[in-house]
């Protein structure tokens, strides 16, 4: 394994950290409120009935029936996805699948888990969960009413994927007990901050998770989503403490499932320290392992092989659900 050394940034997007220094990377103190302002809101949601509607849709797959799905959410939203059913397998496991500050075009067929009912929501304000004033870009997406703890966007979109889980449990509910989550980048940052207060989700899997260690995140350079709200916070240092609330690796901190975590030791978009904060501050656990990627966000020699064996460990992970 050998991280990129030619790259077109101004900046180097391993920060100078060895593979030692970044497995000695720790999560930051939690402010006192963190747990009551997060177990409060997960109490609140489950009182929301998502009400999913399926439909038709255009895509079709030899292994799934493939249908559009939508569901109420919280603030009066409604957020859309895809939801796959298996054709050929009998279906023992359902799995939510997250995706990253790009949004989703499609649900993704080539998910390694074939005999599970796959739910992909779109978080709102984003791709089929459009939500004005919500930006649908990721640069103002990250920044709305980021300075109200209660209305901050990222809040929301934790919101939404408990309320996924609702959702899943609705139309399968014989699957309760055996749910995943999945999720990549701000997927995997969401789910960060979701799973430990929702005990209906058994395990999970993050592939270079964001929002890690807020006040690294809020320092380091970087073309992701991070480098909005460090122009942001220049004029608005108060959001320091709304930001911490939403710090994934605290949150990773109180997860207690067994949790699958890929990092990258090289980063453009999502710094590897703040990767590493999060796979680190996971309870030890003999069910718990992290994968080491050489980069993310960034192409590379050995890509392929080395997501080829991490879609193996994926579909291994889940098949104990």
């Amino acid at each position: 394994m050998s991280i990129p050394t030619e790259h077109p940034f101004d900046f180097d997007p391993s920060y100078g950290y060895s593979l030692d220094a970044l497995r000695a990377i720790k999560a930051p103190p939690a402010p006192e409120s963190f747990d009551a302002f997060w177990a409060s809101r997960y109490a609140r949601v489950l009182g929301v009935k998502p009400a999913p509607i399926l439909c038709p849709c255009a895509l079709s797959h030899p292994d799934f029936r493939v249908e559009e799905i939508a569901y109420s959410s919280t603030d009066g939203m409604r957020i859309g996805g895809w939801l796959l059913t298996p054709l050929r397998e009998k279906i023992r496991r359902g799995i939510i699948v997250g995706h990253g500050y790009g949004g989703r075009d499609a649900p993704d067929f080539d998910y390694p888990v074939r005999d599970a009912v796959l739910l992909f929501p779109c978080f709102r304000g984003m791709s089929k969960s459009p939500c004005p004033p919500i930006s649908p870009d990721a640069q103002w997406h990250v920044l709305h009413d980021i300075e109200k703890p209660d209305s901050y966007v990222i809040g929301g979109c934790v919101e939404d994927l408990w309320i996924a889980v609702s959702a899943l449990t609705t139309l399968h509910p014989q699957l309760a007990g055996r749910i995943g989550y999945s999720g990549i980048s701000f997927g995997g940052g969401i789910g960060a901050l979701a799973m430990p207060y929702d005990p209906r989700i058994a395990r999970g899997y993050l592939e270079v998770p964001t929002f890690g260690h807020r006040p690294l995140w809020l320092t380091l350079p970087t073309t992701g989503s991070a480098a909005s709200v460090q122009i942001y916070r220049k004029t608005h240092p108060q959001v320091d403490g709304v930001l911490a609330l939403f710090d994934a690796a605290i949150a990773a901190s109180r997860i207690t499932v067994p949790m699958l975590v890929a990092v990258a030791r090289f980063d453009p978009a999502v710094a590897p320290p703040c990767q590493f904060a999060i796979a680190n501050a996971l309870m030890p656990s003999k069910f718990n392992e992290t994968f080491i990627l050489d980069a993310g966000h960034f192409d590379y020699p050995d890509s392929a092989s080395q997501h080829a064996l991490l879609s193996q460990k994926i579909r291994r992970f889940f098949e104990v659900l």
